[in-house]
């Protein structure tokens, strides 16, 4: 799976990501940090790659309809995170996308569930 990571994770996300065998991108690796929302995704839809992102602006599907990019996770970790809740966090999503695909969705990832929005408004439970 190709992910971008936005400027809200670090090394060791990415690290958690492509040591499981997925091809990781950031947004600081490519010189776009602090680019609006809109020039993140579109990069991202162009790249083919899923957005993985704490920013909560993605989880609005009227703004960022899913169907129209290659994926969007917004990660929910608590309000007083662990370095294990990011491990946590990282290992739901690779083991989700190893059983769907994430194209087209928006997936609300949190430590001990994924919520999944499909393009057809409904919201489920992972």
């Amino acid at each position: 799976m190709k992910f971008k990571l936005d400027e809200n994770f670090g090394v060791s996300a990415a690290l958690l990501l492509s040591d499981a065998g997925h091809d990781v991108s950031t947004v600081f690796e490519q010189q776009i940090t602090g680019a609006d929302d809109r020039s993140v995704i579109d990069t991202c839809h162009a790249e083919g790659r899923a957005l993985v992102t704490l920013d909560l602006d993605f989880a609005t599907p009227l703004v960022f309809p899913p169907q129209q990019f290659s994926g969007i996770a917004v990660v929910r970790l608590p309000r007083r995170p662990a370095r294990d809740d990011l491990r946590r966090v990282m290992r739901a999503l690779d083991a989700a996308v190893a059983k769907q695909t994430i194209e087209g969705m928006l997936w609300i990832i949190e430590t001990t569930r994924i919520r999944i929005y499909r393009s057809d408004s409904t919201l489920d439970d992972d």
